[in-house]
């Protein structure tokens, strides 16, 4: 019934009602560390002031994630819903052609990912007749944080 309604009810409400009517739950766990819906809401919010503010994203805008299977995958989506940009979730196990063709197809402009993944990932990828020459957005995984680096490939 939820689905059916206009505006349809995204995952995005359905975090917020959750984080508004039980904030102190676990929400996610990851090897020692636990995370409350009131913590992933406050590092999301955090997130999407960041990428709003320095990369001045906004609705509209297809933005690739290339980032691990970890925390901050999942603010970092949280935070791209909540600016209304279209997230392409890739593979972060990609490399070489497959990458370039899921990024092509994509057409993001930006690439948020972790800083390891920039020169083994995407080494060969850059200086290929403009047909993606996003920029890169690294993120860290430690609390969530959003690195102010801007690197142009």
């Amino acid at each position: 019934r939820r689905l059916s309604r206009r505006p349809a009810v995204t995952l995005l409400d359905v975090f917020r009602q959750h984080a508004r009517s039980r904030p102190r739950q676990p929400l996610l766990l990851f090897q020692d560390e636990i995370y409350t819906y009131e913590d992933v809401e406050r590092l999301s919010n955090r997130a999407a002031w960041a990428l709003s503010r320095r990369l001045a994203l906004s609705s509209g805008r297809t933005v690739a994630a290339f980032l691990p299977n970890e925390p901050t995958y999942l603010w970092t989506w949280l935070a791209l819903a909540k600016l209304g940009c279209p997230v392409a979730c890739l593979n972060c196990n990609v490399r070489g052609r497959a990458l370039r063709h899921a990024l092509e197809a994509a057409q993001a402009t930006l690439v948020l990912a972790s800083p390891g993944e920039r020169g083994t990932a995407f080494g060969g990828l850059g200086g290929h007749g403009g047909l993606w020459s996003p920029r890169s957005l690294l993120v860290r995984g430690d609390g969530g944080s959003i690195q102010g680096a801007l690197d142009t490939w």
